[in-house]
């Protein structure tokens, strides 16, 4: 349940950019009507629509997302607070300039963050966010946070340059194919990296016993 509602943004994005892109017109005149004043020119065309409707949806649930926890009293990671004003900011301007650009930048942006703020807490002050984050359900020797804590760094440096690779090289001007990529090439990537990890931290939680 807690996976749902971690990747709820990216679902209703996909959701939303699939159905208005089944329904390009009726995307176009709902975005044309209600949406007027916060798009370029008052406008978008049709094939514009899928994309600036789908961000929308992403970052109204992002919103929703920290209303909940706010409304049940739970903590709003920094992570989930990162993601809403890198959407607001990089989905506002694909909104406004009707232009996947900006969105597609996001998600490097957003990944390459992820792991400037892992590495620059451990070199910097000392703080392994990854041990804060986990270490009430591990116990694990100093060394191996250590290594857990450079793996998520290169893996967030490595999917940055990975989105942008396929957004804007393989995928150039196929914003559908990035959009699938989006939701479920980076879903199993990461996946498979969190089982790796949960095999290579068994062996080490073992030798703690």
């Amino acid at each position: 349940m807690k996976f749902l509602f971690d990747w709820l943004p990216v679902i209703c994005f996909f959701v939303a950019y699939k159905l208005a892109g089944m329904n390009p017109d009726a995307a176009q005149h709902f975005i044309n009507t209600y949406m007027s004043s916060v798009v370029s020119g008052g406008s978008v065309a049709a094939e514009q629509s899928p994309i600036v409707l789908a961000t929308l949806i992403g970052i109204l649930a992002t919103i929703g997302q920290i209303t909940w926890l706010k409304l049940r009293k739970q903590t709003v990671t920094g992570t989930l607070w990162v993601t809403l004003v890198l959407f607001v900011v990089f989905g506002g301007l694909t909104i406004y300039l009707h232009d996947e650009v900006f969105i597609k930048w996001k998600l490097s942006i957003l990944y390459w963050l992820f792991a400037l703020g892992l590495l620059a807490s451990d070199m910097l002050f000392k703080k392994n966010l990854m041990r804060q984050s986990m270490q009430e359900i591990f116990q694990l020797p100093d060394q191996i946070w250590t290594r857990l804590n450079l793996a998520w760094v290169v893996f967030f440096l490595v999917m940055g340059v990975l989105n942008w690779y396929l957004a804007f090289v393989l995928f150039k001007g196929d914003t559908d194919a990035w959009v699938n990529f989006k939701t479920f090439g980076i879903t199993g990537i990461m996946f498979v990296f969190i089982v790796g990890q949960t095999v290579y931290l068994s062996r080490h939680i073992k030798d703690q016993a």
